[in-house]
């Protein structure tokens, strides 16, 4: 009996962290693509497995953004701003730990890349 109980504990906690994180804040996010680097800032609101938010970049400009959380996992889009052009960019990754996320990101076909992301 005591190893059953013992054995269930950690997948019952493992299970209740990333999923239960709420991404609602500011983060700062590291992009690596092949184009070059880039840290955006990203503030995020969720409500329930729905996400809105504001992202903020030198490269792409500024933003209003829409995504779905669910289940450790997360993604958002937006229209960014290149040259007076407007690209799709879409991220979509992981909820490593209540303030780190990582994943990819493609900007409207012409590029990808990866990010990290720590809650500020």
């Amino acid at each position: 009996m005591v190893v059953l109980a013992t054995a269930s504990i950690p997948s019952s906690s493992a299970a209740q962290s990333s999923p239960g994180v709420d991404l609602t804040g500011k983060w700062l996010f590291t992009v690596t693509t092949d184009g070059g680097s880039g840290t955006p800032t990203v503030t995020l609101t969720q409500k329930g497995d729905s996400l809105t938010g504001h992202y903020s970049s030198q490269l792409l400009g500024e933003a209003d953004l829409k995504g779905t959380v669910k289940n450790g996992r997360f993604s958002f889009a937006l229209q960014g701003n290149v040259q007076g052009t407007a690209v799709p960019v879409t991220y979509t990754g992981t909820i490593e730990s209540k303030d780190a996320l990582k994943g990819s990101v493609d900007l409207g076909g012409m590029a990808s890349g990866t990010f990290t992301a720590k809650r500020s």
